[in-house]
């Protein structure tokens, strides 16, 4: 291992053919600034980017969680669900998290983005249709682009546009099959502005058009509502919406995904989702952690407040729209100027990354800055006085 006294590097001998390594195109990638790497090292500066809105990675509940979890139930899981990877802490979880988003039934993935990738072609055959918001988060993105390669119709709609869909919907519904059937796929919260989308709206379509919701509350979970459910319940629409994914690993402190559902609808992917079917299921660890997550987030609504409280008073200083969430972007445009935004605040301080195109688009390049229950009123004012020197 690296660091360990003695431990060398095993150097490869395999070759890269040339043409392989002209399309990597390494060079091209650095002096365009978008050079990515991985930072090992510990992270330096008060924390402003990670997704830990209520400040539960580190929390010693979840972690004690863990370790009982683990100590009880194994380090691994050992199969995939439909083998032996089905924990008692697996059914636990899967029922906590139905009763607080309101539906009949929850079905538990190893990651958000396996979720969103291999539920969505699950449901559809050719002949059926997928609408996506512009601005969906790449899992979902996949998932359909998954689903089209299979004879599904994809339909991109413009941003946050309802009129846009239903136009879409209403001339695919001219020419599709009888039996052929549509799914809507939304992102709650936006990832990289923090927006939100209009369920009530969505929905309203859906039963028009004898369409299904599907919804990402990745960046909602935890942090909107009265219970802390997501934006299903701050906007009043829980237990409507038919298919409602989430992560464990963002507001929640922890690691998977889930899909809350009902009854009919989990069937049917615990039989075909191939994410679902073929995964090693979670292991105790990240279970215990979660369920511990789950009922602090209801019984400590100050973490959520204080989260959405800051991202809203960064926002007012930096005179940018208000949303109902954890997430402010600063846009700088150029990759280069992102990065040296994002470098200037981290010598002064603060871990801020810089996100750049593939993740935007070109000419929006950023920093996305994300507020949480770990930091302080204190912190929040000193990042204000940073980011308004920036030019």
């Amino acid at each position: 291992m690296d660091g360990v006294p003695g431990w060398k590097v095993p150097v490869s001998d395999a070759e890269i053919p040339t043409r392989w390594l002209q399309r990597f195109d390494i060079e091209a990638r650095e002096r365009a600034s978008r050079s990515r790497t991985r930072r090992i090292e510990e992270p330096k500066g008060i924390d402003f980017c990670s997704n830990d809105y209520l400040g539960l990675r580190l929390d010693p509940r979840l972690m004690g969680a863990a370790a009982r979890a683990a100590l009880e139930f194994g380090a691994g899981s050992g199969a995939s669900r439909l083998l032996r990877g089905t924990s008692p802490l697996h059914g636990e979880l899967e029922r906590e998290l139905a009763a607080w988003k309101g539906t009949e039934t929850c079905l538990l993935f190893n990651t958000g983005f396996q979720c969103n990738a291999t539920v969505i072609p699950a449901l559809l055959n050719s002949g059926d249709a997928v609408f996506s918001d512009a601005l969906n988060h790449a899992s979902i993105v996949d998932g359909c682009r998954m689903a089209r390669s299979r004879g599904v119709h994809l339909g991109i709609y413009r941003h946050l546009a309802l009129g846009d869909l239903d136009a879409q919907l209403s001339n695919w519904r001219r020419t599709a099959g009888k039996a052929a059937v549509a799914l809507v796929v939304t992102d709650c919260v936006f990832s990289m502005d923090g927006d939100v989308a209009d369920l009530p709206g969505l929905l309203a379509l859906c039963r028009k058009h004898e369409a299904l919701l599907m919804v990402d509350e990745a960046h909602s979970s935890g942090l909107l509502g009265e219970s802390g459910s997501g934006l299903t319940e701050h906007q009043a629409v829980s237990g409507q919406v038919p298919l409602v994914m989430g992560t464990l690993g963002k507001a929640l402190g922890s690691f998977g995904a889930y899909l809350a559902c009902n009854g009919i609808l989990m069937d049917q992917l615990i039989n075909t989702s191939r994410g679902f079917i073929f995964s090693t299921s979670l292991p105790p660890a990240p279970l215990g952690a979660a369920l511990a997550a789950v009922r602090i987030a209801k019984l400590e609504p100050w973490r959520r407040e204080r989260a959405l409280s800051y991202a809203r008073r960064i926002r007012e200083a930096l005179g940018l729209p208000q949303h109902p969430s954890a997430i402010v972007p600063v846009h700088a445009g150029e990759d280069a100027r992102a990065l040296a935004w994002a470098a200037h605040l981290q010598d002064e301080g603060f871990d801020v990354r810089a996100v750049r195109p593939p993740t935007v688009a070109e000419g929006q390049s950023r920093l996305r800055i994300t507020t949480g229950a770990h930091q302080e009123e204190a912190q929040v004012d000193t990042l204000i006085a940073a980011l308004k020197t920036l030019s």
